[in-house]
Parts: C-alpha cells; sequence; structure tokens
C-alpha cells in the first residue's frame, strides 16, 4: 500500500459510533470542496466487516471499503465507543500497526482514542482524552500521556476530544491544503468558532451548576485543580485552602458561594466521577476503583455512589452491560 494524496481520508467506524464526530469530520470538507470549486479532499467510510454499521444514534451507515483492503489513504481517524474492539482483535490492531509502519497517518475521535491505544501505535505520544473518559483512558494506559486540550496533533497522529474539536481538526486540515481564506469561509457557513489551536482547554462542567470550571473566581480553578491532582491520595481542605491563599473559613464560604456545595463535598463528588468513568467503560474490580480514588472501603465509596447517582457501582454497571449488549444485538439484526 502506498500512502493517499494529501487530502484523502479515511474514517474507521466501530458500532455505535458517535454520529455527531463522522458529520463535524466530512461535513467541513465537503464544504470547503465547493468553495473552492475544487475537489480537493476525498473521504471512504471503513469498517473491519462487510455490511451496515450502526450509529450511537441508531442511524446506519453503508462502509466503502473494509480495513483489510483499504488503500491510497493519508489519514485514518477512528470514530469508536471506548469499549470498541475488533472482532478479530490479533489482525484488527495489525492492521493497525501496519498502516502506521507505511506512513498513514492515525487518529481517533472521542471514544476512538481507545481502539486507537490498544493497537499500541500510542506508545511514546500524548493524546487528547475527552473529559467523561479520562479517568478510564488512564487506568487502562497508564504510560500514555494524557492532555485536557481539544486536539492534539504530534508525529503522525491526532487526537480529538469531541465533536466540536474534530471540526476543529478539520478546519485545520483545510487551512493546510486551501488556506486561511477558505478556511475561515467553511467555518462561517457552520457558524463555528475559527480553528482553535492544540492549546485550548477543553471545557468542563462543574457539576450541579450552570457553570463550566473555566468561569469560576482563579482561586476556586486552582483549589478544584489541586483535587483533581490528588485524586488517589486526597489533600486535605486546609491545606488547599492554604495553597490558594485563603485562610480555611474564607475558602469554605467562597468556594459554597461559586459552587453550592462544600469544598469536601465537591471534592468527594470529584472522585466519584471518576469512579463512574471506570464502573462504566473499565472491568476493573470496586476495590481497585476505590484505592484508586481515594476511598479508604469499597463499601464506603458504594455508599456516596449510590446517594450521588442513584445506583450502586455494580447496578449500573450491569445496566450499562445489558445497554451495550441491546445495540450488539440491534447491529446484528441489521
Amino acid at each position: 500500500m502506498t500512502v493517499g494524496l494529501p487530502g484523502t481520508f479515511g474514517f474507521l467506524l466501530f458500532p455505535d459510533f458517535p454520529m455527531a464526530c463522522l458529520s463535524a469530520a466530512i461535513e467541513p470538507l465537503r464544504a470547503a470542496n465547493e468553495i473552492s470549486g475544487k475537489k480537493v479532499f476525498h473521504w471512504q467510510l471503513i469498517a473491519e466487516r462487510e455490511g451496515p454499521i450502526m450509529s450511537s444514534a441508531g442511524v446506519q451507515f453503508s462502509p466503502d471499503v473494509t480495513l483489510e483492503n483499504c488503500k491510497n489513504i493519508e489519514t485514518i481517524f477512528i470514530l469508536s465507543m471506548p469499549n470498541a474492539q475488533f472482532e478479530n482483535q490479533k489482525s484488527g490492531y495489525a492492521r493497525l500497526r501496519w498502516l502506521d509502519r507505511v506512513g498513514v497517518t492515525l487518529g481517533g475521535f472521542s471514544g476512538g482514542v481507545f481502539p486507537l491505544a490498544r493497537s499500541g501505535v500510542m506508545q511514546g505520544h500524548q493524546s487528547s482524552v475527552h473529559w467523561c473518559y479520562e479517568a478510564a483512558f488512564k487506568s487502562e494506559f497508564p504510560n500514555i500521556t494524557v492532555i485536557d486540550t481539544l486536539v492534539m496533533f504530534e508525529n503522525r497522529r491526532i487526537t480529538a476530544s469531541g465533536s466540536g474539536a474534530v471540526f476543529d481538526v478539520m478546519l485545520s486540515q483545510i487551512s493546510t491544503y486551501l488556506g486561511n481564506d477558505i478556511m475561515a469561509e467553511v467555518a462561517c457557513w457552520f457558524q463555528h468558532p475559527l480553528v482553535r489551536d492544540c492549546g485550548v482547554a477543553q471545557k468542563v462542567p462543574v457539576r450541579h451548576t450552570a457553570s463550566t470550571k473555566d468561569s469560576l473566581p482563579k482561586a476556586i480553578r486552582d483549589a478544584i485543580s489541586l483535587f483533581e491532582q490528588h485524586i488517589e491520595d486526597p489533600i486535605r481542605i486546609a491545606d488547599a485552602a492554604a495553597i490558594v491563599g485563603l485562610s480555611e473559613r474564607h475558602f469554605e464560604r467562597m468556594f459554597k458561594l461559586e459552587t453550592g456545595h462544600s469544598p469536601l463535598r465537591f471534592y468527594r463528588n470529584l472522585r466519584l466521577e471518576k469512579v463512574r468513568q471506570r464502573v462504566l467503560h473499565t472491568s476493573d474490580s470496586l476495590t481497585e476503583i476505590a484505592v484508586s480514588t481515594g476511598f479508604e472501603k469499597s463499601g464506603l465509596m458504594t455508599k456516596y455512589y449510590a446517594q450521588e447517582f442513584g445506583l450502586k457501582p455494580r447496578e449500573e454497571r450491569k445496566n450499562m452491560s445489558t445497554f451495550r449488549q441491546m445495540s450488539v444485538n440491534r447491529q446484528a439484526v441489521s
């Protein structure tokens, strides 16, 4: 296989792939071709095997080619849920490694970074990982550096955290091949902000508020960052207050005013969010999860988890397993 001409993209789809990411990737390319009056960009939908494949929205797509038979493609992006696996794992992951060896650029959108990492091609690279998958990704791939930016371009690797970030990736490609004028017009067609670079951080919601982390006062942002750095080894609230330059009393008042929760409650819920990511997207035992998220006992973690999310971890994991099996059955019927 030879690497395809510049501007040839393949989108490797797994069952339940995020349809928003596919649309965010293809539509700006289509618009760029139309605006420029030239068919600069070409794309193909790829799957492991022939036959229709269903997106997370329940909409079916017909791949153009199988992964084994794809050729003349410059860049392949993987679109999937975090739990995605090849039906034939040995040959599927080997194919991705071979594509890397022959010079194809590889990338992952949203949950697609998981199978990308499972193939082994992300060793020595950094990856943008969506904030809602971060804990699960770090658990499965502790040797891969995770960054909290929207996108990451690095040595024939491109990762994007979500569909908005995917649009940024494609605007960047349009800028490279057709220039900034066409890129700006494409962005305006879709009323999308002009391309954001690799250094822009993801927007992360503050639970139970209508705010995002970056909208909070600096002292509160810094405290939350401290909490995020000390998931496994919780830091004392008094120590966090001192580090951000506030008295403990003033810190607690200010924190509750901005977030609606005491620092202690907020910190515990933050750790529970990391627990939930791993309950839903890994097979780690509850004991392993409890220890790595700062809970002395899994029973205590389960108690707080049920209070916060309405279900015990085992119940929610079982529900997710049932949901995924229903999706598998739906794919089989299609």
